[in-house]
């Protein structure tokens, strides 16, 4: 299967036997091959750089009831918070002071943050902070909505469609939510200007072989700026409390191939992946991710974030944990990057990998800024 790899990373594509046979016969030097090969791609886009985005948790309230999640709104057991717009913009101050120039605005579908409240929040942050970037993950909510936000200065979103197939996404939600309303508010997302992410979890109930190959088409086909592929990890406190996790071997598998798909894409090494396994983020990196999200959150409210079993938020996985993260990160050697790391589109031919590595200060690279209308042409 070598061959396949070598020619996911050529082509971009495979067919979907072709994708089944790679995510059932990957045995651990496949893996290792894979996983190599997208380190390549990514470092031959990014360098040894690495992305922190600043995570602000600002409400773990949801008037959703999404059957794999911690602070779905039928679990009694949690203490509810929200920050107020004071919190979230010290929690930006902080981060700007640590070398933070981006800042992840993410929170349950929370009614009484109000869309009005959100739009204030958010331009209030542009307001303070021009140079910055700034995402938002609350959720679906109405093209006007999303509209309003943006021109508000809001750069970027994430929102996991979590599963393409209708009849899986069913399985991990209650029957008011619609996967089709989902996958809209992803495509009304790319239509207003957003650099949009989205993604899956690996290894979630219920989910089959097929469903993957379904996700790795629709991903092909939408073609986000950002992609999150963790495992699924279960809570106690929910429906799948009982469920195994994702395992690590098939979430960095993906995390490849996607790689290789989308050689631009800007992809976590998630807190997921590093709560499953004590080198999750190492290997993530090591198999082409670029981005980790280190926690800006107050201390005090981090552990009532809970979305999953004990949900790493402290040490390297905390903002105030940058130099201990920088050790990890300088072990593989790799670096942290306090860029905006926007997205931006190579339309270089990159085909032929060890031509364009002996040429490198002779090919013509067209860097195009998503949101920053700006072009640089290097020959």
């Amino acid at each position: 299967m070598k061959q396949w790899i070598d020619r996911l990373r050529w082509e971009r594509t495979l067919r979907p036997e072709e994708f089944r046979q790679l995510l059932t016969e990957c045995d651990a030097e496949l893996l290792r091959y894979i996983n190599k090969q997208a380190q390549e791609v990514s470092l031959l886009h990014f360098g040894n750089k690495i992305y922190i985005r600043g995570l602000i948790e600002i409400s773990n309230c949801c008037r959703n009831n999404c059957y794999y999640c911690g602070i779905r709104k039928g679990n009694p057991n949690i203490e509810r918070y929200r920050l107020t717009q004071e919190s979230i913009l010290d929690c930006c101050k902080q981060g700007y002071e640590s070398g933070f120039r981006t800042f992840v605005l993410q929170g349950g579908e929370d009614p009484v943050l109000t869309d009005d409240k959100i739009e204030r929040i958010v331009t209030n942050i542009r307001q303070e902070y021009p140079d910055c970037a700034i995402t938002l993950s609350l959720g679906e909510k109405s093209r006007n909505t999303y509209e309003r936000f943006f021109k508000a200065g809001a750069n970027r979103y994430l929102l996991r469609h979590e599963t393409y197939n209708e009849a899986h996404y069913q399985q991990l939600h209650p029957a008011e939510m619609s996967g089709k309303r989902r996958l809209q508010c992803l495509q009304d997302l790319k239509d207003i200007g957003y650099q949009t992410g989205t993604g899956i979890m690996v290894g979630s109930p219920g989910q089959t072989v097929e469903d993957i190959i379904e996700d790795i088409l629709f991903i092909e086909r939408l073609r986000p700026e950002m992609i999150g592929i963790g495992p699924f990890l279960p809570h106690h406190d929910t429906p799948f409390a009982q469920c195994p996790s994702g395992t690590v071997a098939q979430t960095v598998l993906l995390l490849s191939i996607f790689r290789l798909m989308h050689p631009s894409a800007l992809i976590p090494a998630t807190t997921a992946l590093a709560t499953l396994a004590s080198d999750g983020r190492e290997r993530g990196i090591l198999a082409g991710a670029n981005v980790v999200m280190p926690n800006l959150s107050p201390r005090e409210e981090r552990k009532k974030y809970e979305l999953y079993n004990d949900k790493a938020s402290l040490g390297a996985e905390s903002a105030e944990g940058l130099i201990a993260l920088q050790k990890q990160l300088n072990a593989i050697g790799y670096e942290i990057s306090t860029e905006r790391g926007d997205f931006i589109q190579y339309t270089t031919d990159y085909t032929d990998f060890h031509r364009l590595r002996m040429n490198r200060n002779k090919s013509v690279k067209i860097r195009v800024i998503c949101g920053e209308n700006e072009k640089r042409e290097n020959i």
